[in-house]
């Protein structure tokens, strides 16, 4: 069972990961990283949240966002993107006929949560929030956002900055993402 945290917005920039069910690379499968895409250009909208940095792994999200405004509740923006992105990605999942894995979703909810009209478990219930206090923390979060797709297990190109789904490129080639307005975190950290 999850725990639940109840993050306070006494610091304006987070580190936040949220991951797919079992580690599911639903993102890959569904080829549905445009979910994430849209969801931050939601609540930069919405709630002026601004996105830092970010990496789209197949079956996880790293995100470092600046949330400036005290009164949002990050587990509620956070539990309602993975929502928005859950029922999405079920529905890619059903156009891309892959009912193994729709079946695995399914046989994961617990009796609870079937009986509250959950059909899948598309995401891990909690998420990993870690404030930004100093720039030493900022800059090893960077990197290991950054290096992600070649790091570890990880070989989803030769150079970091290659990674379409990453603001890499943005930092280091100075290539705007088409997907995501980026706020340079040099604007606030240095």
């Amino acid at each position: 069972m999850a725990i639940k945290t109840n993050h306070q917005l006494i610091e304006a920039t987070w580190f936040i990961t949220f991951t797919c069910y079992n580690w599911i690379p639903l993102f890959e499968i569904a080829k549905a990283h445009h979910l994430v895409y849209n969801w931050l250009k939601l609540i930069a909208d919405k709630y002026q949240i601004q996105t830092h940095a970010f990496v789209i792994m197949p079956n996880h999200v790293h995100i470092l966002i600046r949330i400036e405004n005290d009164l949002l509740n990050l587990n509620k923006i956070i539990s309602n993107g993975k929502r928005f992105m859950a029922y999405e990605l079920v529905n890619l999942l059903k156009v891309a006929n892959q009912n193994n894995v729709l079946n695995q979703l399914s046989s994961a909810c617990t009796s609870f949560e079937i009986s509250k009209g959950q059909l899948h478990k598309t995401f891990e219930a909690s998420f990993d929030a870690k404030p930004i206090y100093t720039r030493e923390f900022l800059f090893q979060k960077l990197d290991y956002i950054h290096h992600n797709p070649v790091s570890g297990k990880w070989n989803l190109c030769k150079e970091y900055t290659d990674y379409p789904h990453s603001s890499a490129s943005y930092y280091i080639d100075e290539k705007p993402n088409p997907f995501v307005s980026i706020v340079d975190y040099r604007d606030y950290w240095i």
